[in-house]
């Protein structure tokens, strides 16, 4: 492997993932853990995808390095700044009720050298939380960090199982959130039910949006749903699309229905709908 050439994604507490630069060919594998550099001081985290892969998803500006595969002593500070965490979210938690905070803690990561402590929250709307600040980095002695976060996020922290079965897409693999619109579960045909086609964030489903084009795609060979067609003679209606059998339901005014493919209802009269 030619020196500096290879990228690591690097996952952190919470899914916080960033990419990282070998530039001293370290032998690093998948789910090794490592330290690296962190804007001030050094971080840990986990090794999740190497090399090429890596490349798609770098963006511009420069890339920190990785200073080594972390060590027995390294896991052992690690586990001492887990607990130190959970301590932290109690008293922060505490401080948030004595001040009155319209707030909700979510997650407490601490730095791996100690240099930072960050405490990530959801708020309906902007909060002054500079005494909190104050009082905290009076206790803690290191730079404390208060940072505002969406529900999806949130739950992407969190983590968790959706309705899938599997692990949530936000925590497995995501990187960035996009938007997602009730228009991709129309596409889908799904009945618009809060509870089927929402996340545990509450909000709709990132996986809607992985198959819209497809979806888009079938249905632009097909004449509007309600649209009026005459095939031989008889007179119908489109009523439903099936986009797993590619196939269109003609239901025709004498009370019978047809199954019939894209190119054979184009071959009939359409009247669209308005």
């Amino acid at each position: 492997m030619a020196k500096n050439s290879n990228l690591v994604e690097v996952i952190f507490k919470g899914e916080r993932r960033a990419i990282f630069r070998d530039r001293i060919d370290i032998d690093i594998k998948e789910g090794d853990p490592v330290v690296v550099e962190a804007e001030r001081g050094q971080d840990l985290g986990t090794a999740s995808c190497i090399g090429s892969l890596v490349k798609l998803k770098r963006g511009k500006g420069e890339t920190r390095s990785i200073i080594r595969k972390a060590t027995p002593a390294d896991l052992e500070v690690l586990a001492k700044n887990q607990i130190k965490e959970k301590d932290s979210f109690k008293v922060c938690r505490e401080k948030i009720a004595a001040y009155k905070l319209d707030m909700k803690l979510v997650n407490v990561e601490m730095q791996f050298d100690g240099s930072k402590i960050t405490f990530y929250f959801t708020a309906a709307q902007r909060i002054d939380f500079r005494e909190l600040v104050k009082e905290l980095a009076a206790i803690y002695r290191t730079r404390i960090e208060l940072r505002q976060i969406g529900v999806r996020d949130e739950a992407k922290r969190i983590s968790g199982m959706g309705i899938c079965g599997r692990k949530q897409c936000c925590s497995a693999f995501l990187t960035e959130f996009e938007q997602i619109t009730t228009q991709m579960a129309k596409n889908q045909l799904l009945a618009l039910n809060p509870a089927k086609i929402s996340g545990n964030c509450g909000r709709l489903l990132c996986c809607l949006r992985y198959e819209d084009a497809m979806y888009q795609d079938i249905f632009k060979a097909y004449p509007q749903l309600g649209s009026k067609i005459t095939i031989n003679g008889k007179k119908g209606q489109l009523n439903f699309i099936n986009i797993f059998s590619d196939k269109g339901q003609i239901r025709f005014e004498d009370g019978t229905q047809e199954w019939l493919t894209s190119e054979d209802i184009r071959k009939g009269t359409v009247e669209h709908v308005a």
